[in-house]
């Protein structure tokens, strides 16, 4: 818990631009909100669910001048955008008189035996399989990812505070986030390439890490790590998802007729393939469960695309929203491919809509898939030391030939926006700051040691009463081959001084 407190602390001290942009409520005739309407783009495959409250966000790269807004038990609206973005749309649904054969495709109360999305839910399970990869005997793929945070719900308040006085020009990219519609600010960014082996005979996998850049805190490896552990792998085929310590319901299990319900919404060609759209949310609030729609392929039942949504009745602390999305490439019946993998959390202390907060982005993408290739067991060993960044810091021409992904306009701006701002003292004041508070010590570089930890500084116990204590240790980097530290202490209800002298070795660097 300290370390998200810490993040968000830190970080709080300091564009892909969609055509059409649209937000507001869905509620019926008594004003009452309507929970998980379908709100759609006409002509497209484009679209999300309200939430609890009614709410919604939609945002797309194209132009679009229609948008509909569907629910079991109303009649379906139709609405024309005079403007290409509005952000304070209210749709009054009118309840249906006769239901239309169309509309009644959903699960719920209705019989599962007469639901065509159910129908098609339990061809996914006779067809569900490990992902494509666990086919063949080896395989290997490149690894692109990116992870990035963001201070979100910016206002006038937060700009004009003493805390960014003198430093108002780092606003100047805001954006607007096309899942939540909150203003944002991007301040750290992560990229990472890598080579995946992986032979499925002898259960064997490496990653090796061919790249590494940061902008932000490049040399506070604590931020870093804690950033990565935030994101755990996941397979949406699996009857239950793992997020923060807490076991979801996937929209994919078995189980899931007895915990969401199915509507049939949609079907298209996607990628030269025809799949069916289906549209599912949670039967009953309170429990640890997904909103969003799938797209799934006629013949394989393979999923081509799925986005799950949190919903808002989920507690998890510190936790606001949690939202992704999955591409796949459906290769034939037997095998599909993870292309892109995408998840954004919002962490806030507070959970109202209006408190600020911090978004945490991962974005994953895999290509070039090779398979039967064997390769020597030795060649799973590990042969360089994981933490020695030096190995992996690359320059440009490395980048721009090995993103598997394009920056976005957000993204390019982080580095350029951290260039300028480590010329600004007020900020290097902040930015030591935060290094302290991340790693506990203050930084001597030119004596090559570091004073602390700060945590320890004062400190009460019965023994001693009030404690204060001074420690320092030597660094000379992240993978020192020795380190030594000592303190002193004194305890005002003893009257007696503590001292202490401690030596680390590494043996084996690797």
């Amino acid at each position: 818990m300290r370390g998200i407190f810490f993040i968000i602390l830190s970080l709080s001290f300091f564009t892909l631009q969609g055509q059409t942009k649209i937000g507001g409520m869905v509620v019926d005739e008594q004003g009452e909100a309507v929970s998980f309407a379908n709100v759609f783009f006409k002509n497209s495959t484009e679209g999300t669910i309200t939430n609890d409250d009614g709410r919604f966000y939609l945002e797309s790269e194209n132009d679009y001048n229609t948008v509909i807004i569907s629910f079991i038990g109303y009649t379906e609206y139709e609405l024309e955008l005079k403007n290409k973005v509005s952000y304070d749309l209210k749709i009054i649904m009118v309840e249906a008189a006769e239901q239309l054969n169309e509309v009644v495709l959903i699960s719920g109360k209705q019989s599962k035996k007469n639901n065509p999305a159910v129908d098609i839910l339990r061809k996914i399970w006779a067809k569900k399989r490990q992902n494509g990869v666990r086919q063949f005997d080896q395989y290997a793929f490149d690894k692109y990812e990116k992870v990035e945070f963001d201070l979100n719900t910016i206002d006038s308040a937060l700009i004009k505070s003493k805390v960014f006085k003198g430093l108002e020009f780092v606003f100047q990219d805001l954006d607007t986030s096309r899942i939540t519609g909150k203003t944002y600010l991007p301040i750290f960014l992560n990229e990472t390439f890598s080579k995946v082996y992986g032979d499925n005979k002898i259960k064997e996998e490496k990653e090796d890490v061919l790249g590494n850049k940061n902008s932000g805190f490049e040399n506070n490896q604590a931020i870093i790590a804690f950033v990565k552990d935030l994101y755990q792998e996941y397979d949406v085929y699996n009857n239950y998802l793992k997020f923060f310590d807490k076991s979801f319901t996937s929209p994919l299990s078995k189980t899931g007729v007895d915990v969401y319900n199915y509507a049939l919404r949609d079907s298209a060609f996607i990628d030269n393939k025809w799949c069916y759209n289906i549209v599912y949310y949670p039967r009953r609030k309170n429990e640890l469960t997904f909103k969003g729609d799938f797209w799934v392929n006629d013949s394989t039942w393979a999923i081509k695309n799925i986005n799950l949504q949190v919903t808002k009745s989920a507690n998890i602390n510190w936790v606001k929203e949690i939202y992704i999305e999955q591409d796949f490439d459906v290769v034939n019946d037997s095998v599909f491919l993870l292309k892109r993998d995408y998840m954004l959390s919002d962490f806030s202390f507070n959970k109202k809509e209006e408190s600020k907060g911090l978004y945490g982005k991962r974005t994953t993408v895999y290509d070039n898939y090779e398979f039967n290739k064997p390769k020597p067991k030795e060649a799973y060993r590990k042969d360089r030391n994981p933490l020695d960044v030096t190995q992996i810091i690359k320059d440009d021409e490395f980048w721009q030939k090995n993103r598997l992904e394009s920056l976005n306009k957000d993204e390019q701006g982080i580095y350029k926006l951290l260039d300028t701002l480590k010329t600004v003292p007020k900020f290097k004041t902040y930015y030591n700051l935060v290094s302290i508070l991340g790693s506990g010590y203050v930084e001597v570089d030119k004596w090559n040691l570091d004073l602390g930890s700060v945590y320890d500084f004062f400190g009460y116990n019965n023994a001693e009463g009030a404690r204060v204590r001074l420690g320092a240790r030597t660094y000379f980097g992240q993978n020192d081959l020795w380190r030594i530290e000592g303190y002193t202490a004194y305890g005002f209800k003893d009257h007696k001084f503590k001292h202490g002298l401690a030596g680390k070795m590494l043996i084996d660097k690797n």
